[in-house]
């Protein structure tokens, strides 16, 4: 795509040996979708490596590709019950490592790695307290709340009321998409408050 001739310093392709691009409204498996949000924040690496790595497979059927994981390959190896890191290290050897950012660009902190639910409590309660009542400033049809660092009834409203505006299942828990669709939001919004 003509994104250089455009005045922007990268290019997207369709090819996987670069990127892989997102086409709006294309079908996708919702099963898919909900694996690759909990999946979004992990990345591979090697001891003395210090940019993520790539990792590249063909089906192993239809089209090999020696070096290269393979679909069908991963699929056996998890029906013998090998772990993710299990199956990468069968292709990648033993110095392959998963890991998890601790901050996603633009996010200003990251998932708790629990569900916040009634009773949770602490500074990520606050933390999503506070930008809930950021985000309602814009999308009034989420109440405001106090901020008290504890997750009760009214908490739990204002997240389902958010859940409902942002087409997740209304559960008025804050799970690992919902934390993500909370920071995504908050930081939209104060982004557009700096530039007014």
């Amino acid at each position: 795509m003509g994104y250089r001739n455009k005045g922007y310093d990268f290019t997207i392709t369709s090819s996987t040996a670069f990127d892989h691009k997102w086409i709006p409204d294309r079908n996708i498996f919702a099963s898919i979708s909900q694996i690759v949000d909990e999946l979004f924040s992990d990345y591979l690496s090697r001891p003395n490596v210090r940019q993520p790595i790539l990792t590249q497979y063909c089906d192993g059927e239809r089209v090999t590709c020696p070096n290269w994981m393979s679909q069908w390959g991963s699929k056996y190896l998890g029906d013998q019950n090998y772990s993710a890191i299990e199956i990468l290290r069968y292709y990648y050897g033993d110095s392959m490592y998963i890991n998890t950012a601790e901050e996603i660009s633009g996010i200003p902190a990251s998932w708790p790695r629990y569900d916040l639910d009634i009773g949770a409590s602490g500074q990520k309660v606050t933390q999503m307290q506070e930008q809930l009542n950021t985000i309602a400033q814009v999308y009034s049809a989420i109440p405001k709340e106090p901020v008290t660092g504890y997750y009760d009834e009214a908490t739990k409203e204002a997240v389902r009321a958010f859940q409902r505006v942002f087409k997740l299942p209304q559960t008025g828990i804050v799970d690992y998409s919902t934390w993500y669709k909370i920071q995504e939001i908050y930081v939209g919004v104060t982004r557009i408050a700096e530039l007014t």
